[in-house]
Order: structure tokens, then C-alpha cells, then sequence
């Protein structure tokens, strides 16, 4: 009986923590709906960055009806409910910079937890400004190594503005200024090329490499950064792997993690 026990113990743990993750990623799916509505309207086949979000929300069995609230609150529909974008800048320890990106319904919530976990893991928040001017915006787009000759893909794009094409583990990683990143876009719909995502995100200007130790706190706390309720993206200084440090919704953590 006592193994009956334990395995069920074992089950149910899992199914927890099963349940937690399910949530997690359903919450920021709503933050991603909800801000493509916000910003691009409802309509999908107009909006680029909602079809892409609401593709990921299938994919993940998001309930129809949390999809349809997220797309309200986006509209403005639902009184009370409505979210704010945020950013955040501060130092991990070692001295590596970090630029957060959230969307929260609770400021103090957000920031208290945010200052927290830096103050515990031996970093500090800093003001707006602190190290914003480390980081330059970009615009960049995941296309699947299989939709598209480099040759092809290459020409639609850098006609259109864009700055670099990368050819990483199967996918094209096309950046861009911030200013043409729509002109990109629109040049990757003309040309009926399919892309994974499209993000505007913060490179930085100038990195840090540590040691494996010191690189590994820094690793531990950007991943419990991003594991907070209304955090987005973190973005770094830190040097891994000859790549710079960032976690958001589509950058898988670092090997090892």
C-alpha cells in the first residue's frame, strides 16, 4: 500500500507542476494577445504578430475563452483589467547589465518582486536610464530553414532594409533597424516567405565574459527573472557561447539550462 502511496504522491506532483507551467505559458500567450491586439488591431490576417501569437496559443491548448478575454482586454473591453507595458534596468552581479521588458496589471507587484530577486542574488535595480544606452533595438524575424533558398531570401530582405541574415541551427535569423523593421515584414509577406516570429529586441553594444562560476549565478538569476508572472524578456550584457544572455518568449535558455 505504501507504494501505491508514494507513486500516487509522485503522480500528483507532477501533474502540479505540469499545471503550473501550463499556466505560466498561458499567461504570457495573454500578454502577447493581448498587446498584438493593442497595437495591430484584431484581426489576424492583418495583424502578423497576433496570427503568430494565436498560432502558439493553439499549439498549447489555450482555452478558446482565455484567448477571447485576452483579445477584449486588448480592445479595451474589459474595464478594470487592463495592462501596462513596463521596462526595468538594472545590474546582476558581476557586473553585467539587464534590461527587463514586462507587462503587468500591478506595478508595485512587478517591481517588488523584480528587486527582490536582484537584491538576493547580489545585483541591484537601478533608474531609467541606468543601462538602456547599452542596448540598441532591433527587429528581427525566425524563418525556418526549409521555406526558403538563402539566396531568395537574402534579396527580398536586404532590398527591404535589413541589416543581416544569419543562418542558425536550421533557421534564417534575419535583424533589422527598428526603423525598417515593417518594411521587412511586409517585403517577407509579398514574397510568401513564412516566418516563426517577429520581435523587436535589445542588442547590446558591448558584453561581459566571466568565468564559469560567476556566469552560472548570473544564468540562475536571468532564468528566475523570466519566470516572474509579468516579465516578457530579460536581455543582458553577459557573453555566452560567443551569443549575448537574453530570455524572452521565443530564445531558449542557454545550453546546460
Amino acid at each position: 500500500m505504501a507504494g501505491h502511496t508514494r507513486k500516487w504522491a509522485k503522480v500528483k506532483r507532477k501533474k502540479q507542476k505540469d499545471d503550473r507551467r501550463k499556466s505560466k505559458i498561458w499567461a504570457k500567450l495573454s500578454q502577447e494577445i493581448e498587446t498584438a491586439v493593442r497595437e495591430g488591431g484584431a484581426d489576424p490576417d492583418a495583424n502578423v504578430a497576433l496570427s503568430q501569437a494565436l498560432e502558439r496559443a493553439r499549439d498549447e491548448d489555450m482555452a478558446k475563452d482565455t484567448i477571447e478575454r485576452a483579445i477584449k482586454r486588448g480592445l479595451g473591453e474589459l474595464e478594470g483589467e487592463g495592462r501596462e507595458k513596463v521596462t526595468y534596468e538594472g545590474y546582476a552581479p558581476h557586473g553585467v547589465a539587464v534590461f527587463v521588458e514586462a507587462e503587468t496589471d500591478n506595478i508595485n507587484r512587478t517591481v517588488k518582486d523584480l528587486r527582490n530577486l536582484l537584491t538576493d542574488h547580489g545585483g541591484n535595480l537601478g533608474k531609467d536610464g541606468s543601462v538602456a544606452y547599452l542596448f540598441e533595438q532591433k527587429g528581427r524575424f525566425m524563418i525556418p530553414g526549409d521555406v526558403v533558398d538563402e539566396m531568395t531570401l537574402f534579396e527580398t530582405v536586404v532590398d527591404a532594409g535589413a541589416e543581416e541574415v544569419d543562418d542558425t541551427n536550421a533557421t534564417y535569423v534575419v535583424t533589422t533597424s527598428r526603423e525598417a523593421f515593417a518594411d521587412v515584414g511586409n517585403a517577407l509577406d509579398t514574397a510568401d516567405i513564412n516566418f516563426d516570429a517577429a520581435d523587436l529586441v535589445r542588442v547590446p553594444t558591448t558584453t561581459v565574459s566571466l568565468g564559469p562560476d560567476e556566469q552560472a549565478d548570473v544564468q540562475s538569476l536571468i532564468e528566475k527573472i523570466h519566470d516572474l508572472k509579468d516579465v516578457e524578456a530579460v536581455y543582458t550584457t553577459l557573453q555566452v557561447d560567443d551569443t549575448p544572455l537574453v530570455r524572452g518568449p521565443d530564445v531558449a535558455p542557454p545550453a546546460g539550462h
